[in-house]
Order: C-alpha cells, then sequence, then structure tokens
C-alpha cells in the first residue's frame, strides 16, 4: 500500500493536524490522482466536529479533490497519466444494485462517501483530499474542461453541484424569477450558474454588504432579509427559491415570496428543525422541497456547463497548515467565497 500524508480530524474536540497513513491498492478499474487542490466545505467542519453524530475517526476530509492522474489500472479506459480531474462527494454507490442508476446514484442506499465512510469492504476507511493522493474508482472521476483551473475549479465539485442540480431540475432559465439565499460559498454559485442558464436572479441576504459582489456575479437584484419591508415588496414575486444557508430562519417568510406553483427548495441543512405552517403552501400550491448533490452524470455536465462558461469559484488559496484558521473563519462568514488548500503546502 502507498504512503499518503494529510490532515486529519482524530477528535471531535481537537483541530486538525499531520496524518500519514496507507492508501488502498489500487484495483485494474482504478485511477490514482496526484492531489493538487481541495476545496474547503462546511459540512467538513460538520464532520470534523461530528456535529451530525456519525463521524469516524481518525478523519481525513475533502470532497472537492482536484489534481492529475498519476496512474491508471489495466481496464481503465477514460483517463491517462497526466489528465486534469477531480474527485466529488462520493466514490462508489448502490453497490447492492444489480445496475447503477447513473441519474439518482447519490439518492440511492450504498453511497459512498469520499470521507468518514468505508469501502466496499465495510472495513477500509475512505479518506478526503486533504491528503496528497487518492485512489477512486474510473466511474467516480471526474474530467476538468481544460479552461477550467484546478484551484478555483475544485468547489464546483461539491458547491457547484449542490446548486446546479436544482437550477436544471427546477429548470431555471429565460424568464423565470430565482431567489437564491445567502451569498455564500454556496450561494454565490447559485448567483453564477443560475444567470448563466438565463434566469432572472435575486439575492436574499442578511444584509447588503455583499450587495457589489452579487450584481457584479450576475444578479439582478440584491436584497436585505434584516429588513422586514423586503418581504412586504417581494411577496408573490418568485417562481424558485433556493436556500443554501444552514441556520434558523423564517421558512414561512419565505414560502410567501413564492409565485402560485413556485418552488423553495432546500440544500442547506439547519441544525434544529424549523416549523412550517400549512398554509404557507396550500394556500399557492406551492412547494418546499429539497436537493443534494448530483450524480457523477450530472456532475460532469455541470463541469462541461461551466467550461462553456468560464464559470469558477470565487476563492482563497490557504496552506494546509492554516485549515483550523480557516474553518474557523467559515463559521463566522469570513471568506469570499470559498477556501481552497494548496496541497503543495504540505511538504513545507
Amino acid at each position: 500500500m502507498a504512503i499518503a500524508k494529510g490532515y486529519a480530524a482524530t477528535d471531535a474536540s481537537k483541530p486538525l493536524a499531520p496524518f500519514t497513513f496507507e492508501r488502498r491498492e489500487p484495483n485494474d478499474d482504478d485511477v490514482v490522482i496526484s492531489v493538487q487542490y481541495c476545496g474547503v466545505c462546511h459540512s467538513d467542519i460538520h464532520q470534523a466536529r461530528n456535529e451530525w453524530g456519525n463521524s469516524r475517526y481518525p478523519m481525513v476530509p475533502g470532497h472537492e479533490v482536484a489534481g492529475v492522474v498519476s496512474a491508471v489500472g489495466s481496464k481503465v479506459t477514460k483517463f491517462k497519466v497526466g489528465d486534469r480531474v477531480g474527485v466529488g462527494c462520493f466514490v462508489n454507490s448502490c453497490i447492492g444494485c444489480a445496475t447503477r442508476d447513473l441519474d439518482y446514484e447519490h439518492f440511492l442506499p450504498g453511497l459512498t462517501q469520499t470521507y468518514n465512510d468505508v469501502e466496499a469492504d465495510g472495513e477500509t476507511p475512505t479518506y478526503g483530499g486533504y491528503s496528497d493522493s487518492i485512489v477512486v474508482k474510473e466511474g467516480y472521476v471526474l474530467s476538468f474542461p481544460d479552461n477550467i483551473p484546478l484551484d478555483a475549479g475544485a468547489p464546483l465539485l461539491c458547491a457547484g453541484i449542490t446548486l446546479y442540480s436544482p437550477l436544471r431540475h427546477w429548470r431555471a432559465g429565460p424568464g423565470k424569477k430565482v431567489a437564491i439565499v445567502g451569498m455564500g460559498g454556496l450561494g454565490h454559485m447559485g448567483v453564477k450558474l443560475g444567470a448563466a442558464m438565463g434566469a432572472d436572479i435575486t439575492v436574499l441576504s442578511q444584509t447588503l454588504s455583499k450587495k457589489e459582489d452579487g450584481l457584479k456575479l450576475g444578479a439582478k437584484d440584491y436584497y436585505a432579509t434584516n429588513d422586514a419591508e423586503t418581504f412586504k415588496t417581494l411577496a408573490g414575486t418568485f417562481d424558485l427559491i433556493i436556500n443554501t444557508v444552514g441556520t434558523a430562519i423564517d421558512w414561512n417568510a419565505y414560502l410567501n415570496l413564492l409565485k402560485f406553483d413556485g418552488s423553495m427548495v432546500l440544500v442547506g441543512v439547519p441544525e434544529h428543525a424549523v416549523p412550517v405552517h400549512a398554509f404557507s403552501v396550500i394556500a399557492g400550491r406551492k412547494s418546499l422541497s429539497g436537493s443534494m448533490i448530483g450524480s457523477i452524470k450530472e456532475t460532469q455536465e455541470m463541469l462541461d456547463f461551466c467550461g462553456a462558461h468560464n464559470i469558477v469559484s470565487e476563492i482563497e488559496k490557504i496552506a494546509i497548515q492554516d485549515i483550523n484558521e480557516a474553518y474557523e473563519r467559515v463559521i463566522k462568514s469570513d471568506v469570499r467565497y470559498r477556501f481552497v488548500i494548496d496541497i503543495a503546502s504540505l511538504a513545507a
């Protein structure tokens, strides 16, 4: 087995620290990737700190993995050494199914997460992209378009697909009014992607502090939700609202902003349950829905779309030695808009 270096959480209450571990031996259908960059997702923090109650330690986080192929198995046909590739939120799916569902695999049982999980053998831990290498089955490796840089492209593998999937599913496009709730790591991708699809994008953020950014990235309007007049002015306005925030908000107030037959889609996960009144949905045949990442097929579609429209994430690159400070800054929303770890810093 190959020795890998990275940073790991060893306990919910301890900071991430240097960690040396073994990567599994590649099979004939595996791709070995030399990791160059890895995005930092808020879910990394939740899992490293066991805030969802399912953490396994030691844990090497990271599911926005971008790098270069360093070796391929004998049966690999899609990739060759030197290819620019990525790995997103999962590395296997539906292992108990007779056939793989290319469209809905991320919603089916048997999904193997890129980290904080175990391989198909039920024993070998999966370790993520806060490391210098990763071994992944060919069918779960993604290709980066030539014009997408690996550093700013890495967050597309979670933040990008998390917004692309609901925008596509609910048919965001010309003539559709779409609100993005939250102007953060997820929200700013929703603005870029929705605008590129031709939709009329409005940002709903707690304050107007990021208004200039939102308009620059493609939003047509920007409103502060700490102003009660916003909810009066925008009542009945939107075909689609995508809520990216992970804090509790008044979902009833936001549902009132939908048109008849409109939908509010949740991609953020508040810690506690949020009450919804029945009249918030039945009065206008409105829908409250959810969405989670996307299949490998759809993620590749998203990367190709981003390549065609020159869309990348707005990033701040950091050394891996600064990861614990970065976690605290994410919690404070002190990043515009996604941290990306330069894995070369592991050698420092």
